[in-house]
């Protein structure tokens, strides 16, 4: 009898028990688990971004991060959108990325303006603009940026279409002030830079005077009978002719070099002069002088003032510039792109230029 009766409340327990459908609680389970591999997938994905990126996210506790924020960047206006190139544009390789991770500082020219775009990385963004006349002559020929990048100066016309007044600014800001007036607009490179604070310019008299423009004062007058200058993007280095004969001197040693260009380039051209030292004054980056008093950026062999070799440059296809960085790196421009080069001209990689960049002067690197 008890038999019986432990089956009958066996019985009346399991009718009491809810069926429970295995074959839903799996699939219900399933997708809870991809729910979960979803959220961390996005997280996984947002943190490797984050970090390729170089910004900070902030995971809130329901997993929801907030959206990087773009550069913050001050543009002198009215200033157009500047295009941006496509990945495939920007480098070739990731060793060049590493290789070339300044800032690269373009002049493109228009009628009526003249803009400086800032390369860095994928990004090319217009950071200065001179709005000037049509007919204006001297802002064209005049526009240069300081080897640190900060300062933009340029002749603003007076009436001659020769000379007029020199101006500087901030990249980036609205303005500018004056450092002097008179000043002569024309020539193959009418403004150069010593370093990122002194500034040489030739009055309408032809004689040559050295600003500061930290503290808007001239510095010295003609230092000599120097022609033809330049000097390393640190001003440590000056590259000249005396009488003449080409050298590079710093504070303590004076060299002197030769150097005799092609012939049937020279016959189209009214001579060269040195437009870029390196670090050490080793090396000077030569170009070619027009016959008529407009500006020339670029250069076309490098000759060793030790030596007066002409040096061996790695490549093919014709050179349109060479720049020699601060931090001893040297940028061979060709018709593609830069090469990046090492203090003794080893390729480091190779940047591939825009198309629209290509045609533009490179006016300084900053790394």
């Amino acid at each position: 009898m008890n038999q019986d009766r432990l089956r009958s409340d066996l019985t009346d327990l399991a009718d009491e028990v809810t069926q429970v459908d295995l074959r839903n609680r799996a699939l219900r389970t399933s997708r809870r688990l991809g729910t979960q591999r979803a959220v961390a997938t996005s997280v996984a994905a947002l943190v490797v971004l984050a970090a390729a990126t170089g910004t900070v996210l902030a995971i809130r506790p329901n997993s929801q991060a907030p959206a990087p924020a773009g550069p913050s960047v001050t543009v002198a206006p009215p200033v157009e959108p500047s295009p941006t190139p496509s990945a495939g544009a920007s480098t070739a390789t990731g060793q060049a990325q590493s290789a070339l991770a300044g800032t690269r500082y373009y002049l493109e020219q228009t009628s009526t303006r003249s803009r400086i775009h800032e390369v860095r990385g994928m990004r090319d963004q217009v950071v200065h603009e001179v709005v000037h006349k049509a007919a204006s002559r001297c802002e064209a020929n005049t526009v240069s940026i300081s080897p640190d990048g900060k300062r933009v100066v340029w002749v603003q016309d007076s009436t001659d279409n020769a000379s007029g007044v020199l101006l500087i600014a901030d990249v980036g800001e609205e303005g500018a002030t004056t450092l002097a007036e008179g000043i002569n607009c024309l020539g193959a490179r009418p403004l150069r830079w010593k370093g990122d604070d002194l500034l040489m310019v030739q009055r309408k008299n032809r004689q040559s005077v050295l600003y500061d423009v930290t503290a808007n004062k001239q510095v010295m007058g003609d230092p000599g009978q120097e022609t033809r200058r330049c000097w390393s993007a640190d001003g440590s280095w000056l590259a000249a002719e005396s009488d003449g004969k080409p050298y590079v001197s710093d504070t303590t040693d004076l060299r002197q070099y030769t150097y005799d260009p092609p012939e049937q380039e020279a016959a189209k051209w009214d001579g060269w002069e040195a437009r870029s030292v390196s670090a050490d004054g080793r090396y000077v980056a030569v170009g070619w002088l027009g016959t008529d008093p407009s500006r020339q950026d670029g250069s076309f062999a490098v000759v060793d003032t030790e030596t007066s070799k002409v040096v061996d440059l790695p490549g093919t296809g014709e050179v349109r510039s060479i720049l020699f960085s601060a931090d001893g790196t040297v940028l061979l421009r060709r018709g593609t792109g830069i090469t990046v080069l090492d203090s003794g001209f080893k390729p480091l990689g190779a940047v591939t230029e825009p198309a629209a960049t290509r045609n533009r002067p490179l006016l300084a690197y900053v790394p």
